[in-house]
């Protein structure tokens, strides 16, 4: 009965209350990142039901298992990782703070009631009681609307007689004149609210592509070191080929034991190397899975996949355009699109925002107010005496003096809005350097890449070579044991600089801003023209209109 009173008096249950936030705070977000970067998967806070930590903590998940590739590592470190959990969770609250401000201009209702039982001694003497109920709006100009309703009942027990039940009506509103009047000031929380989701919006979204940089960057230096094991894998069995070759013609005595200790000697040195590079690999492993949130000793591996695609055609990433950009393009079009620039821009409105406010306080405070209250005659609650209503009009005036507090407030607002210029120009400064030295240094481990490669051709031509001369007794085994660490020096190093060149790549297209996280991977953004481009030094990103922002509250 009690929990029917309740849920008839309007109370809402934790669960209703979880439910309705969730409704308004997510599509909030959904509508706002949709706005801002097009279409998105649904936005949401909550833990996935089945993550791949879970299914391997149920023992579903074992060693022969497919190899992990790139989207599905995205996947996994946005599932578990604890950073990406916190940046959520600010975009949400964010979301929240929203719903908060435009419930200010809604119709709020409110109500409320009492009972009450007096006497003396052993003897009841009265009950009485009353309850009310209200709905305020609070207007766009700053007006204040009030219109409540009450009921009083009262009954003496002494006299036998029953309730005495009265009722009343009344309605309110006040309107500054003055001070803290005018649309542009009364809906300034909300129109920050607003603009702090997009901000917030904008803010995890480069979150996103700079965390799904760190994951390519964690995958490929993984993938690197297992290039390496492999590459030692196979200059030991080389060296142990040798060795046998040798040591089967030292026997014979057709070779001489120094020429066979040689070889030996190498091999055992290879085998070191070898223990060395994959305990490296498995130091890099368990960070990895560290990283992703999953079990140290969870059996994932890493599909060597990526790394064969990059050496085959460099990925749809990595084309080399960029020498046909100049840096003045690579800038304009940074400035274009930087996310983070974009919001550096605004707060830079935001505080010329501020600044009109405080230097509003500084004015004198005026404004008109009426209200009227008829009551009902006893035990007539519906009947009010309209003939007979009490009513008020009248005028509140407070001149400004004692303003101290508003001035420094004011003056404050000045050096906010100084500072977020300064920020604005620094951050656009340093966007200019940073993009100028990552083009440089794609351009350089571009190169050096291609040096690479030519020096494994060099290299695997001497093994050849010096192979063919020592079966000719025209080359002794130094001379192959020397190409030989050669050739893996120079495969070595040419897959770290492809891969150094991947992700320098990488890096100079995620400042750009022209990196999209899709469920496929990482792509280039659709839209982007560089030919569009500003020049150095062109035009800055556009300040967010609060009037774009299409809210549903109508005040």
């Amino acid at each position: 009965m009690a929990a029917w009173l309740l849920s008839a008096a309007g109370c809402m249950s934790p669960e209703e209350a979880h439910r309705s936030a969730n409704e308004e705070a997510l599509g909030l977000v959904d509508q706002r990142r949709e706005e801002l970067f097009g279409p998105r998967d649904a936005f949401s806070i909550e833990p996935p039901a089945d993550s791949l930590r879970q299914r391997i903590q149920r023992g579903e998940w074992g060693a022969d298992e497919a190899p992990l590739d790139l989207p599905a590592l995205l996947e996994i470190a946005a599932e578990n990782s604890r950073e990406v959990a916190r940046r959520k969770e600010d975009l949400y609250l964010t979301a929240l703070d929203v719903t908060l401000e435009r419930f200010r201009f809604s119709w709020i209702p409110a109500a409320g009631g009492d009972v009450t039982a007096s006497g003396s001694g052993g003897e009841g003497e009265s009950v009485s009681g009353s309850g009310g109920a209200s709905l305020s709006k609070l207007l766009g100009s700053g007006a204040r609307v009030l219109l409540d309703v009450g009921a009083s009942f009262l009954r003496l027990v002494g006299n036998g007689d029953g309730f005495d039940v009265f009722s009343d009506f009344g309605m309110s509103i006040s309107q500054p004149l003055l001070r803290g009047s005018g649309r542009r000031i009364v809906r300034e929380p909300l129109t920050q609210a607003e603009r702090n989701l997009v901000y917030e919006a904008r803010s995890f979204e480069r979150f996103r592509r700079t965390f799904a940089v760190d994951v390519v960057n964690r995958m490929f230096r993984v993938l690197q070191q297992r290039d390496i094991v492999r590459n030692q894998t196979q200059n030991a069995e080389s060296l142990k080929v040798l060795r046998e070759r040798n040591q089967a013609l030292a026997e014979a005595g057709r070779l001489s034991d120094i020429q066979s200790d040689q070889a030996r000697q190498d091999e055992l040195r290879s085998e070191s190397r070898l223990l060395d590079v994959e305990q490296t690999l498995t130091d890099r492993l368990d960070d990895l899975k560290f990283f992703l949130g999953l079990p140290i000793d969870a059996p994932v591996e890493i599909t060597f996949a990526e790394l064969e695609e990059l050496r085959a055609r460099r990925g749809e990433l990595f084309d080399a355009y960029e020498d046909d950009m100049e840096e003045e393009q690579v800038v304009g079009l940074a400035l274009e699109r930087r996310l983070d620039l974009m919001t550096a821009q605004d707060a830079v409105t935001d505080a010329e925002r501020k600044l009109y406010i405080a230097k509003d306080a500084l004015r004198a405070g005026m404004s008109v107010f009426a209200d009227a209250r008829a009551s009902s005659p006893a035990n007539k609650p519906l009947s009010p005496r309209m003939n007979d209503v009490d009513w008020n009009v009248g005028v509140d005036l407070e001149l400004p003096f004692g303003r101290l507090p508003q001035r420094n407030a004011m003056r404050a607002a000045e050096i906010v809005l100084v500072r977020a210029e300064r920020t604005a120009t620094e951050l656009s400064d340093g966007i200019r350097a940073d993009l100028r030295a990552l083009l440089r240094e794609a351009r350089t481990r571009r190169r050096t890449w291609e040096l690479q490669q030519s020096a494994v051709e060099v290299a695997q031509r001497r093994v050849d070579s010096a192979r063919l001369y020592l079966d000719a007794g025209r080359a002794d085994t130094r001379d192959l044991l020397e190409a030989q660490e050669a050739l893996l020096s120079a495969q070595n190093a040419a897959t770290a600089a492809l891969i150094d060149y991947a992700l320098a790549k990488l890096s100079l297209l995620r400042d750009m801003e022209l990196l999209e996280i899709t469920p496929e991977g990482i792509r280039i953004a659709p839209d982007w023209n560089v030919q569009a481009s500003a020049p150095m030094g062109g035009t800055a990103p556009t300040a967010v209109d609060a009037s774009d922002l299409r809210t549903e509250t109508r005040t």
